[in-house]
């Protein structure tokens, strides 16, 4: 249930491993928030997500072999910059360590600069270990396997062989479980440096003055060994691969065909949808795990009041952000560029429009409260200067990502507050870059409400669920629903964003929820 990048790759890994395989989908446009369609005349324009990171960096696009199926990436380097502004020239992370490096010493200082590069050579193995466990079952062996060597990455004044150990693995694990903030306190003085890698961990969601985030800006080393790359025709050209290799490995998808219940009949489980019921011996609810919720309580199978808790107790949030789709004339004319770039420029990367961590939380702190951010700090994507696909000749396709945006405003409603949002976003961008609003052809503003209906993503929260540290791992989306099962609905699996390892474009939880199913043992029929 559910035709979301986490569905496809879990039917596809049950289908390559021989299974009867029906996926349904309640749009008519497969891929869910990883989906690209033609939203201005002759434009490919992203349905949710842009850049692909995490995916990148597991083993999902080798074993399915997406790349015979139509799969291919565009690094994206540089894949990161920052603006200029009146204390410095613009900073620019490439994939090549020693152009970053130079770029920070020239931005900042040469004391942060060889502070960044010691902070690549510590956390890059310590991101790695996190990948691990992200693309893995949260259970406590596994941690232990994929954590084991991280104390090989910190240092500690403690003496002898067992002394060592114990304050390196310390030490290691302290800076995993503070906050980005911190972390970045601890390692740089360029307050620019630490905005722009705090803008870049707060992708994630929470923000980074939150315990437990600093293995979000951590992942940044790992840019330097495989960068975010960009799929050629759009996000959504992930989906068609994976529609291409279920195709080929003769599994169904229907779109346009909701399931409204889950129901246990005799041996199998009953899926009802608007067209008819489905039967299968096991079933991978891919959806928000509300609306799996809700299904599995329209079905009966597990008792309501069971439902009604999980439901109280898993933190939905109240929004993260919104999108701002753009057809241009021109590209963002960022100022002080350095002349050695490629011919694209800046623009294969993520534009990091924020200038100190204040404004981050300035923004933050008016979503909780239910207003607009004051100065709504934003990410800049104008990838159809690196893949002329996505958009007509002599014309840009360009989405502008802004944090933070509630769903629930304090006064009035998105239908009205979208525009103006959209706007005040907008400026941030001209800030920056002068004149790109004069350059606007065409305009589509995704407000979280509108997030909400388009996509499903209850609350407009592009994660399903909040990615703080309470609601990670083992406690993702709830500690009863961690394993990626519902007690007492054998046969059920869980998957989706809602689930560990949480939100972005990694399909992990679709790889594990297909194993789990697996390693159950049945051959599942369909009816």
């Amino acid at each position: 249930m559910g035709a979301g990048h986490n569905g496809l790759i879990a039917a596809a890994y049950l289908a390559r491993g021989g299974r009867s395989v029906l996926v349904v989908e309640r749009d008519v446009v497969p891929g869910g928030a990883v989906s690209t369609v033609e939203r201005f005349p002759g434009y490919r324009v992203d349905s949710g997500s842009s850049a692909h990171l995490m995916i990148r960096h597991s083993p999902i696009i080798d074993e399915l072999d997406l790349g015979s199926h139509g799969l291919r990436y565009i690094d994206c380097d540089p894949w990161g910059f920052a603006p200029a502004t009146e204390d410095g020239p613009p900073l620019v992370f490439r994939t090549d360590l020693d152009s970053t490096c130079a770029s920070i010493a020239a931005a900042c200082s040469n004391t942060d600069a060889d502070a960044y590069r010691r902070f690549v050579g510590e956390w890059g193995p310590r991101s790695r270990a996190v990948l691990d466990a992200f693309n893995s079952p949260a259970t406590l062996p596994r941690f232990g396997r994929a954590f084991a060597g991280i104390g090989t990455t910190a240092h500690t004044a403690r003496r002898g062989l067992f002394g060592r150990r114990a304050g390196s693995l310390m030490a290691a694990t302290q800076e995993l479980m503070m906050s980005g903030d911190a972390l970045l306190d601890r390692w740089f003085d360029s307050e620019r440096l630490k905005a722009a890698l705090a803008w870049f961990g707060a992708q994630s969601g929470p923000p980074m003055n939150a315990p437990g985030t600093a293995p979000m800006v951590g992942f940044a080393a790992l840019m330097h060994r495989i960068p975010p790359g960009r799929a050629v025709g759009g996000s959504g050209a992930l989906t068609e691969s994976l529609l291409n290799r279920l195709d080929a490995d003769g599994a169904q998808v229907l779109t346009g065909a909701p399931a409204t219940s889950i129901s246990r009949c005799s041996d199998h489980w009953r899926v009802q949808t608007v067209d008819g019921a489905h039967c299968a011996d096991q079933v991978v609810g891919a959806c928000h795990v509300l609306a799996t919720l809700d299904m599995l309580e329209a079905g009966g199978s597990v008792p309501a009041s069971q439902i009604h808790r999980w439901r109280r107790e898993i933190d939905i949030g109240s929004g993260i952000g919104m999108a701002v789709r753009l057809g241009t004339r021109e590209l963002p004319a960022y100022r002080d560029l350095p002349s050695d770039l490629p011919p694209h420029g800046v623009h294969s990367a993520l534009g990091l429009l924020a200038t100190d961590r204040a404004q981050l939380r300035r923004a933050y702190a008016a979503a909780s409260v239910g207003e607009l951010p004051p100065h709504p700090p934003c990410v800049v994507m104008s990838f159809s200067a690196i893949d002329p696909t996505l958009a007509p000749a002599q014309r840009h396709s360009i989405t502008v990502w802004s944090q933070w945006h509630p769903r629930r405003l304090r006064d009035g409603e998105w239908s009205t507050a979208a525009g103006p949002a959209a706007d005040a976003i907008l400026g941030e961008v001209d800030r920056h870059a002068p004149g790109l609003s004069t350059s606007i052809e065409h305009r589509l503003v995704q407000s979280p409400a509108d997030l909400e209906s388009e996509l499903g993503l209850v609350g407009g929260n592009i994660m399903h669920v909040e990615m703080t540290i309470d609601q990670m791992f083992t406690y993702r989306p709830h500690p009863d629903l961690a394993g990626h099962r519902v007690p007492g609905a054998d046969g059920l699996f869980l998957a989706g964003a809602s689930t560990h390892p949480g939100g972005g474009v990694t399909g992990a939880s679709g790889r594990i929820a297909a194993q789990l199913a697996l390693r159950a043992g049945r051959r599942p029929r369909s009816r």
